[in-house]
């Protein structure tokens, strides 16, 4: 006659199996150790870059003050070969990552205000870098004189710099009008690698072209700005062909 089972005694139930965890990929997935390696070391360029640009601007104002008195003729002879052969290639750096890491990253050029002033202020820099405080420079470098405003330029190169290096730690002023859409905020898409890591090793091709040439020639740079620009764009028509046949 077979037993009977006690009540109190609990039946055995098979485990039920555990669905897998979901792991982040690590170092060697498909471009997620990669792509972090490369952002950051655009982003090492940048400070690095923006660091030595206004380092350089404060050695020009050293050097162009005792000038400015008439002594140290020697001095702008200095002044001119350090903007030529240093701060130029400084600024080409500084410019370029920091247009690449905006147009690269969700950050956007015109979605924060923080990033859209630094933008603003990059191209003002840029461009009395190159057609005013250049230029005065080889004058002075010819005629041995220095002017008023060629001394205050170097000053005030070097406070802007500071005030982008204060934006990018404030942040301040939240996003414009290009940053929402229907009351959402705007995301933006990551470049590839490869775009970030362009924009590393361009300013190697820059200096040696510089070099070979005389003179800056920001040409790679300039080149990956472009390409960073156009990848923008085409992800960003790509993301709202799949939207509206969604």
């Amino acid at each position: 006659m077979p037993r009977s089972t006690s009540p109190s005694t609990p039946r055995s139930t098979p485990a039920r199996p555990r669905p897998p965890v979901a792991r982040p990929p690590g170092p060697s997935g498909r471009g997620g150790g990669a792509a972090r390696t490369w952002r950051r070391l655009a982003v090492w360029a940048h400070v690095l870059s923006s660091v030595g640009w206004m380092t350089c601007a404060l050695a020009l104002f050293a050097l162009l003050v005792p000038a400015l008195r008439g002594g140290a003729p020697w001095a702008v002879e200095a002044a001119h070969h350090l903007d030529t052969h240093l701060l130029a290639p400084l600024a080409n750096t500084s410019a370029a990552t920091g247009l690449v890491l905006s147009l690269g990253t969700a950050w956007g050029l015109a979605v924060h205000r923080w990033v859209l002033t630094k933008l603003v202020i990059t191209l003002v820099q840029l461009h009395l870098g190159i057609f005013v405080l250049s230029g005065a420079l080889s004058t002075a470098a010819d005629t041995l004189r220095v002017s008023p405003p060629l001394v205050v330029g170097t000053a005030l190169m070097a406070s802007a710099i500071a005030v982008q290096a204060w934006l990018s730690v404030a942040r301040p002023g939240g996003r414009t009008r290009w940053g929402t859409r229907d009351g959402r905020p705007v995301t933006l898409p990551t470049a590839p690698t490869w775009v970030f890591a362009l924009v590393v090793a361009s300013p190697v091709v820059d200096v040696t072209l510089g070099l070979l040439l005389g003179f800056p020639s920001p040409l790679c740079s300039l080149a990956v700005v472009i390409v960073a620009a156009v990848v923008r764009g085409r992800t960003l028509r790509h993301a709202r062909r799949g939207t509206t046949r969604a």
